[in-house]
């Protein structure tokens, strides 16, 4: 099959980055499935959804229009038409991702899209799910993990211009964020059997993409 590149792992473990070099190394498309359920979490708080009602955020799932682009270095994400990469990323977005992800009327909506997208090959897909929901048949599956105090010195940067995300608060809300994701009934975050972890803690950003590289050629 076509060369599908399935990353998975916790928040902050510098999938986004990897991913995408990854992507250019090899010349390969790019999928931030993360950013598909931010745009539809974004949509719902936009809209006035309660999104710890799972019930509301399941009857307005197939509302918004989502489109994501696949350029690594360009990987642009729309709801309706407007671009959201901005606004996804903010800290309410984050700490509500979680809920909304966990309903399975918005994971069957995106899990769909995002097999088309797949579908053509030809691409690294990083996300929670990909390995063992999305992509099952994936012929490189990476886990990538990190510390959880290394990924929330990530995340936190990442949130400079939020004054309250300080590292501690950005590692609870991380912890609370990972345990929901773990314990979801639909499709949670976890390791697939034939993924090759990697931790990338004490690894530099180029040390892991080469880790990845190596293994995709592998493949060939």
């Amino acid at each position: 099959m076509p060369l599908v590149i399935a990353m998975d792992g916790p928040s902050g473990s510098g999938k986004s980055s990897a991913s995408k070099g990854v992507a250019r190394a090899l010349g390969l498309r790019y999928l931030d499935t993360g950013a598909m359920y931010r745009a539809m979490t974004w949509w719902m708080l936009d809209n006035g959804v309660p999104v710890e009602d799972g019930s509301a955020v399941a009857a307005r799932a197939l509302e918004p229009v989502i489109e994501c682009g696949t350029d690594p270095d360009a990987p642009a994400i729309t709801v309706g038409g407007a671009d959201v990469s901005g606004p996804i990323r903010t800290r309410e977005v984050t700490n509500a991702v979680s809920a909304v992800s966990s309903v399975p009327a918005v994971r069957t909506r995106l899990v769909e899209l995002q097999r088309e997208i797949i579908g053509a090959g030809g691409i690294v897909v990083e996300g929670r799910d990909i390995g063992t929901v999305v992509a099952p048949d994936a012929p490189v599956k990476v886990y990538l993990t990190a510390s959880e105090e290394a990924r929330a010195q990530r995340r936190a940067k990442d949130l400079l211009a939020d004054p309250g995300a300080s590292v501690t608060v950005t590692q609870a809300e991380q912890a609370r964020r990972d345990r929901l994701d773990s314990t979801r009934k639909a499709s949670p975050l976890t390791r697939a059997g034939d993924a090759h972890e990697i931790d990338s803690t004490e690894l530099s950003l180029a040390e892991v993409i080469e880790a990845i590289v190596r293994l995709a050629k592998e493949q060939e």
